[in-house]
């Protein structure tokens, strides 16, 4: 056995004397322990020798290994499957290293200790800082770092069972769907579900703003909350910070129940940058909306000037209803210790219509993003066509390598991003520097021009698409919890990729040659943003 181990683990012959040689000095019954045992002549054995003091038992030679701190090198990929080569996604450049470097907690840390000990204390205490901020919001990325070389298309049901299985998140049968654009479409729609709610209400958002919008669903939420349905509430403690006290009065005096997520102090840091970015409207278990839209008087309207935001929302009714539902108990459970039960949240699921629903519940409790395997598996399946519509598009190299290997397979990548009128001056520098590479590969860049684009959506060749909350970003990838709603239905993505070409009427085209005339101040701009891109 000596030989078959040592011939395992790759230890060669001098490993095999060394083990050899240790054998004939210390016996298996020592080595176990044991004091060796003889027989008398006749083949008995003899009686135990009670008048001489027991030997202490020899310390055991292998018993201990589990206690090692590794698995020892020569065995790591000994036995493995032999791995062919892979095309690896996203190779960093100078300028990514250099970010990284600037970004990492250590390098600050190290330098407030050199700088103590130079007697710079104001200064260490500066990079000290730093360094404790940067450790308690450093953003890591979503896993995937191989490229994706699939044999099938979205039109393949090997599609539909890779995508479940890689996220988690099954494909469910029997729901009716229905897609609305701007707030004069999907506000009432929601406040009428509302209204007509008999067992519970449900709401998980990310913005619950104060304004004639935010007041009108605070009275229709404290009206049902009145006649007896349990109303809960799941707000993001930063998102929806602006809430105001006016707003908070009406849902207490009513008997609402709101629980803040993550709100900040100073021992919660260390998950203070994981945020709830779902927007998720369930009533009685069986109906729910989500979408791109919180609750807040820019989404009113028609988007038909830059005070009323672009945006769409999806109601989905049937069994995978009981996904958004799992996804709002799972926080509401972290938050309050609450575990929800009962019909009223979980009746038995009963089919309302013909659509096949997959939802993708992001989180990054889950290790890998759901939101961004979900993208990334969706983009190299394409064949045709890819039609993204988001408000924050800063991908990382990883996006722009496939993006840029659809455009070579001849698929054809258009891009409407958000313009001038956008909220986040971080995204908005992040992604006008990454146009240049996507140009060049041959994608087709439109930004929105009337209004603030805030719509999430992706169609791929006409046959999938996806409508939800999750941006096109390393946020929405691997630090927020996202809902995203994916579908197969030929009537609803046809609807939805009229409503994309409705749009991009209203969209101008970018060139290359324009945006390499981008002037120096600029360019700084983009540069200076760029340290902060896994966070926006």
């Amino acid at each position: 056995m000596l030989w078959v181990g040592s011939k395992l683990s790759g230890g060669g012959p001098r490993k095999l004397k060394r083990r050899d040689e240790a054998a004939k000095v210390e016996p298996r019954s020592k080595a176990l322990g044991r004091r060796p045992r003889s027989k008398t002549i006749d083949g008995s054995m003899p009686l135990p020798d009670t008048g001489s003091a027991p030997s202490a038992p020899a310390k055991p030679t292998e018993s201990r290994r589990w206690l090692k701190p590794r698995v020892p090198s020569e065995q790591l990929y000994r036995l493995a499957p032999a791995r062919r080569p892979r095309t690896r996604l996203g190779m960093l450049t100078p300028g990514d290293r250099v970010r990284n470097v600037i970004r990492a907690w250590w390098v600050w840390l190290a330098g407030a200790l050199v700088l103590e000990g130079f007697g710079r204390h104001i200064s260490s205490l500066i990079a000290g800082a730093l360094s404790f901020l940067l450790y308690h919001t450093s953003a890591g990325s979503h896993p995937a770092v191989y490229a994706l070389e699939p044999s099938f298309d979205t039109e393949s049901p090997e599609f539909t069972t890779t995508m479940a299985g890689a996220t988690g998140m099954p494909v469910v049968e029997g729901n009716r769907v229905a897609l609305y654009d701007n707030g004069d479409q999907f506000y009432p729609a929601m406040l009428q579900e509302i209204e007509s709610a008999r067992m519970s209400i449900t709401m998980e958002q990310y913005i619950f703003w104060h304004g004639r919008v935010g007041r009108r669903f605070a009275e229709a939420f404290a009206q049902k909350a009145r006649s007896g349905i349990p109303v809960k509430l799941l707000l993001d403690a930063i998102g929806s910070s602006t809430l105001g006290s006016d707003i908070f009065k009406i849902l207490e005096a009513g008997g609402c129940q709101l629980a803040w997520f993550r709100p900040i102090k100073w021992y919660t840091l260390h998950r203070a940058n994981r945020r709830d970015h779902r927007k998720s409207l369930i009533v009685d278990g069986q109906v729910a909306f989500t979408g791109g839209a919180g609750i807040a008087d820019h989404w009113l309207g028609a988007a038909e000037n830059p005070d009323q935001w672009r945006d769409s929302q999806i109601r989905v009714e049937g069994p995978s209803v009981a996904w958004q539902q799992a996804g709002f108990a799972q926080n509401w459970l972290v938050t309050t210790g609450e575990i929800l039960h009962g019909h009223e949240f979980f009746p038995e699921p009963l089919p309302a219509g013909d659509v096949a629903v997959q939802t993708i519940l992001s989180s990054p409790s889950f290790g890998a993003g759901a939101a961004g395997t979900m993208y990334m598996i969706a983009l190299p399946c394409a064949k045709r066509y890819i039609y993204i519509a988001n408000p924050y598009f800063i991908p990382d190299s990883r996006v722009v390598d496939m993006l840029a290997r659809a455009c070579l397979r001849g698929v054809t990548v258009k891009l409407m991003l958000a313009g001038k009128y956008n909220d986040t001056w971080w995204a908005r520098q992040n992604s006008l520097r990454h146009y240049g590479k996507l140009l060049e590969a041959g994608v087709e860049i439109y930004e929105y021009q009337p209004t603030m684009l805030h719509q999430k959506t992706m169609i791929v060749d006409g046959v999938w698409a996806t409508v939800g909350t999750a941006n096109f970003d390393n946020r929405s990838f691997s630090l927020n919890e996202e809902t995203n709603i994916c579908f197969h239905d030929g009537a609803l993505i046809a609807q939805l990729r009229a409503v994309f070409f409705a749009d991009l009427a209203r969209c101008e085209r970018i060139q290359l040659s324009q945006w390499k005339k981008r002037g120096a101040r600029q360019r700084a701009m983009e540069m200076l943003a760029s340290l902060i891109e896994n966070q926006v």
